[in-house]
């Protein structure tokens, strides 16, 4: 029997909307993950926090079965990152690889926060920490912190700082504070060309994570002084702490993955017994630790306790430094 056109029509649009509920319905069920996870990350290529990233990320997209693709959104101290993950849905699809400077720093060193590092986020698991240190141009005549701080107060402004992160911003101004020496600061968007133009002679110093200017150090481009923990690094054994010279000085630099807030409970178990895994096998440890990175993990509890921690740890270092919120 043919039927009317009306009908036909109607029959059509029953069988769509029919269709697209069963699509729909099958889509909902499907586990997770089902299709690509875009790690949104608040520093620049070539980043400490990129470099290292790339290794896991690799290795947790073949554990969960897809691709991940990673979205560099540098600017305002990691703060354009933050918020675009703060304000996507929290279905597991798009997370953040976040650092002390979004969710430690910012809270103390901006005016205009426009995310709450604690509620707008669901933390999923630590990835380890990754030291920074103290690295000058070859040109400047100081081998250790405490012939640099002789020839700052020599020359008071002088000599100036380069910043790409929180970290690097917060060590700068500690720097000044506790050795009673005058710096010029010279902030930039990110690490990668605050480096630049360190090697370029353009700026006297900066205090950079591991992974990014070690290859530098190494290729003699730049002298490594000291590193900022308070004890020696295992990775830099060699390096000796700021605090040898500058009593009171420790400052780690800490990466871990979050999500949106409200993530349901069993993604976060997936996505934290992959990641988990992955930070402890020992190829990725070493592939890591070769870049400056101590990696380790824990439960997502665990993380969410850290991250507020170490509001009151950086308040006190941000504070401490006598850095004003701009």
């Amino acid at each position: 029997m043919i039927l009317p056109s009306t009908q036909r029509l109607r029959a059509a649009v029953a069988f769509a909307l029919a269709f697209a509920g069963l699509t729909s319905a099958a889509s909902a069920q499907a586990p997770y993950p089902n299709r690509t996870i875009t790690l949104v990350l608040p520093f620049a290529a070539g980043s400490g926090t990129d470099t290292t990233t790339r290794i896991i990320s690799r290795e947790l997209g073949t554990a969960l079965g897809v691709g991940i693709v990673i979205e560099n959104k540098p600017g305002a101290n990691g703060s354009l990152a933050a918020s675009h993950v703060a304000r996507s849905a929290p279905d597991g699809y798009t997370l953040m690889v976040s650092t002390n400077t979004p969710h430690s720093a910012n809270p103390y060193l901006m005016k205009n926060m426009t995310y709450d590092p604690i509620k707008d986020f669901t933390p999923i698991a630590r990835s380890g920490d990754l030291p920074f240190m103290l690295v000058i141009h070859p040109d400047i005549p100081a081998n250790s912190v405490a012939e640099l701080i002789a020839l700052a107060k020599k020359d008071p402004g002088k000599y100036s700082y380069a910043s790409g992160s929180s970290a690097a911003i917060v060590s700068g101004a500690t720097f000044a504070s506790l050795a009673g020496i005058e710096l010029l600061h010279v902030p930039y968007k990110s690490s990668p060309p605050a480096l630049t133009d360190l090697i370029a002679g353009r700026v006297s110093m900066m205090f950079i994570d591991v992974p990014t200017g070690l290859p530098h150090v190494n290729a003699k481009a730049l002298k490594a002084l000291a590193v900022t923990t308070k004890q020696r690094s295992a990775l830099l054994p060699e390096l000796p702490t700021m605090d040898a010279t500058v009593k009171g000085f420790d400052i780690t630099s800490w990466q871990g993955y979050l999500g949106p807030a409200n993530m349901p409970k069993d993604i976060v178990t997936r996505l934290n017994a992959e990641i988990r895994k992955v930070v402890e096998r020992p190829d990725i440890k070493g592939q890591l630790a070769d870049r400056g990175m101590e990696a380790f993990s824990g439960p997502p509890e665990e993380f969410a306790a850290f991250l507020k921690e170490q509001l009151v740890v950086w308040e006190k270092l941000i504070k401490g430094a006598g850095i004003e919120k701009q």
